[in-house]
């Protein structure tokens, strides 16, 4: 059977950390640390810091992007930036409805799903965060919860967008707890995801979407997960904030790119 080749993608999340001055300082002592990386290294950094590290990374490997947007195109939204600000600030993707927007900002399905739309439409990629809670796991409804989250996050994204979409897997009980999931529960859930994906957009689409996984990675763990056979990667959120515990984790990758049969 012919070969889907997908990039190996390895994403940090800084959340709210880095000044632009400490921000810039990671850049220059982790660029050294990838010369032979041939993973997909991105960062979504605060907004501050987008333009000034957009410009510092030119024909490096790493790129820039956004932690959140809003799903509207311009308006009197206080506080909120939209998905055109950060294209001209030099962001290339942006994380969208990432389990701390959902619980603490309470961001529903229906909102993510137009900001995906928005993304889409302004050619900035989304990297659309999905998972369950532990009290779902244990009631046994995280492939439903999974199912509902996906159909809804991209009801009516057209399945051209699988060659933007990207889809992280982060179980909200192993998001800065330190109790990452098993590989076998991050398998199932990840061959889960394909399956919805396909469901939605069609076989043929969903093996081009890459598959991220995300919750308590660290340098010790990640290469258990980057050998899943249906993992393309990592959303890695405290080990990210390292240049050494970065550039550890996307070492495990150097010279090497994802392939899964289709």
């Amino acid at each position: 059977m012919a070969k889907t080749q997908r990039p190996c993608l390895i994403v940090g999340n800084w959340k709210m950390y880095k000044t632009i001055e400490e921000a810039t300082a990671f850049i220059d002592s982790i660029l050294p640390m990838l010369d032979k990386s041939s993973c997909q290294v991105m960062l979504a950094v605060p907004y501050t810091c987008i333009k000034p590290l957009a410009d510092k990374v030119k024909g490096t490997p790493i790129i820039i992007g956004a932690q959140n947007m809003n799903d509207a195109m311009e308006g009197a939204f206080t506080g909120e930036v939209a998905a055109v600000m950060l294209k001209e600030a030099g962001a290339n993707f942006v994380l969208i409805g990432h389990s701390e927007r959902r619980t603490i900002f309470q961001e529903s399905n229906a909102f993510i799903n137009r900001k995906v739309q928005r993304a889409v439409a302004c050619e900035l990629k989304p990297i659309l965060c999905i998972g369950e809670t532990y009290d779902e796991r244990e009631q046994n409804q995280t492939e439903q919860l999974l199912k509902t989250q996906l159909d809804e996050c991209l009801a009516g994204v057209a399945k051209d967008a699988a060659n933007t979409v990207v889809l992280a897997y982060e179980p909200i009980w192993a998001i800065g707890t330190g109790l990452a999931a098993t590989p076998e529960l991050v398998g199932s859930a990840l061959a889960t995801c394909r399956k919805i994906l396909g469901d939605i957009w069609g076989e043929k689409e969903a093996m081009k979407v890459p598959i991220l996984y995300g919750g308590s990675v660290n340098p010790k763990n990640a290469e258990t997960y980057l050998s899943l056979s249906e993992n393309n990667g990592l959303l890695i959120g405290s080990a990210s904030l390292a240049p050494d515990s970065f550039a550890k984790i996307i070492a495990l990758r150097q010279n090497a790119a994802v392939a899964t049969k289709s």
